[in-house]
């Protein structure tokens, strides 16, 4: 037998590149192994709270509890901070009375909350959906009318095979009815506010559930109400508006211009500017009619064909006078123009109610006084309750132009002469209580209201002033003094619930 000796010297490349493989592998295995342990150690560190909107919930939680932990979150909108005043602006607070502050302020709180219970409701709560929900349900546009029983649209269970279903659904300012089932499901409190159906059937269910109707229970014109719908660990909250429905306001424009617009003015002292404004509209539009309010200390009679004259009181005012021309006009639309103002043939009154027919939304569109085209936004913070909000308007600040009308934009608040939607500016008035110093304060009133817009290619004429025997008492009553600017900066601290204002 023979016996060939082994090759240490080959047996000993093979050992050495075998562990060389070994140690390469265990080496990266090493790196591997620590790049993972730190990015579970980073996992653990990490606070996810922050990027996910609420802590990972790492409690066990029972199927009975585990509804708890997914519920979406129902609250109301988070509450405005401290509003920041733009340079410049002047604090409100200031100008009130020393012995009247505290109780001023007092009152306007009362007030305030007074004012958020006519304007807001549960409809204003944030509501939050959670995922891979087996529940379909409305989630817009569920409108019923105060005590009128109404199918609520689309509820449904989509979930697999059980061996039972149960569906609770529940409201606050209402009760839900069904129908009774005869057989293979079970309906309890149908005319309540708590409605539970449950059922081995699926289909026979969700026939159960399409049939619910909710009925409120409290008669109010415009509130709402939000339904929770359930089923085991899987909750979800709809609005329900509920409102009466308005009855339609309609206007017959005819087929004139004078059966479309009103022109409207207020007058005090200007018997001889109103003469030629009065002369230029009869040169342009020879039946549209006129309305005057005069609140003269000496008035004139006006007696001229298509033209109302209402007088007033002495020195009421500019916004007294405005509500009283507004009040009587029956057309559609209003067109505003100042006593001492005179028609164009660029004053074509037609080219704005075109821009306002094209566009329904808009409430007042404006034009220019001689070429000059005044207009300005307003720029509003809510601010705190207590504080009040800070608001700014912004001479010559504009938002996009309108569709169709390049030479059109929208803004807050626009010049003396505007077109206007009747029905929309009765319902924001003009306070009498500004009787000198008073045109922003319209629009700022009707912020969130009115919809706005100012045009280039529609503009009228402004008189050249003239001196005579009254302009010394025109001016006396038409410049304001100090305390009608005081008096403003009040109004707007108390009525507005501003804590300051700028005029830029």
């Amino acid at each position: 037998m023979t016996y060939t000796a082994p090759n240490h010297n080959n047996s000993h490349l093979k050992c050495n590149k075998g562990k060389s493989v070994v140690q390469m592998f265990f080496n990266r295995f090493q790196l591997l192994s620590a790049v993972c342990l730190m990015i579970l150690m980073a996992f653990y560190f990490i606070d996810f709270s922050k990027y996910l909107g609420e802590p990972p919930n790492i409690t066990p939680t029972t199927p009975e509890q585990s509804h708890v932990s997914r519920s979406p979150v129902t609250r109301h909108l988070p509450l405005p901070g401290p509003c920041t005043c733009h340079q410049g602006s002047t604090i409100l607070k200031d100008h009130l009375p020393k012995e009247q502050s505290e109780e001023l302020k007092q009152r306007r709180a009362r007030e305030f909350q007074q004012n958020k219970i006519r304007t807001t409701s549960v409809l204003s709560r944030l509501l939050f959906a959670l995922p891979n929900s087996p529940l379909q349900y409305p989630i817009q546009g569920y409108t019923v009318q105060p005590l009128t029983s109404t199918v609520i649209p689309a509820l449904g269970l989509h979930a697999e095979k059980r061996n039972s279903y149960k569906v609770v659904l529940s409201v606050s300012k209402g009760i839900l009815t069904t129908d009774i089932p005869h057989q293979n499901a079970t309906v309890k409190g149908s005319g309540e506010n708590k409605l539970i159906i449950e059922s081995s059937n699926l289909v026979l269910l969700n026939n159960l559930l399409a049939k619910v109707s909710y009925t409120s229970t409290v008669y109010h014109i415009n509130t709402g109400d939000l339904a929770t719908l359930q089923f085991e660990n899987h909750e979800a909250v709809f609005p329900i508006a509920i409102k009466q429905p308005q009855i339609p306001v309609l206007y017959d424009i005819g087929t004139d211009i004078s059966s479309h617009v009103t022109i409207t003015t207020k007058t005090f002292l200007r018997y001889r500017e109103l003469k030629v404004l009065l002369d230029s509209i009869r040169k342009f539009y020879n039946n549209i009619k006129v309305i005057i309010a005069d609140d003269s200390l000496e008035p004139e009679p006006i007696h001229r064909e298509n033209i109302l004259h209402y007088l007033m009181p002495p020195a009421q005012g500019w916004f007294a006078g405005r509500n009283l021309a507004v009040s009587q006009v029956t057309t559609k639309y209003f067109l505003w123009v100042d006593d001492d103002f005179v028609f164009t043939e660029k004053t074509k009154i037609e080219k704005l109610v075109e821009v306002m027919e094209a566009n329904p939304e808009l409430d007042v569109v404006g034009g220019a006084v001689e070429e000059n085209q005044f207009y300005f936004t307003l720029i509003y913070e809510e601010g705190e309750e207590n504080e009040g909000g800070c608001l700014y308007r912004m001479s010559q600040g504009k938002f996009h132009s309108l569709p169709g009308y390049p030479q059109c934009f929208l803004a807050n608040g626009v010049v003396n002469f505007f077109l206007a939607r009747t029905d929309a500016v009765q319902k924001v008035g003009f306070d009498p209580k500004l009787q000198r110093v008073a045109h922003s304060e319209f629009f700022m009133d009707g912020l969130g209201s009115l919809l706005v817009a100012s045009c280039s290619h529609v503009s009228i004429g402004h008189q050249p002033k003239t001196a005579d025997s009254q302009s010394s008492t025109y001016d006396k009553y038409r410049i304001p003094g100090e305390n009608d600017e005081e008096f403003k900066l009040q109004l707007h601290f108390y009525k507005n619930n501003l804590k300051c204002i700028k005029y830029g």
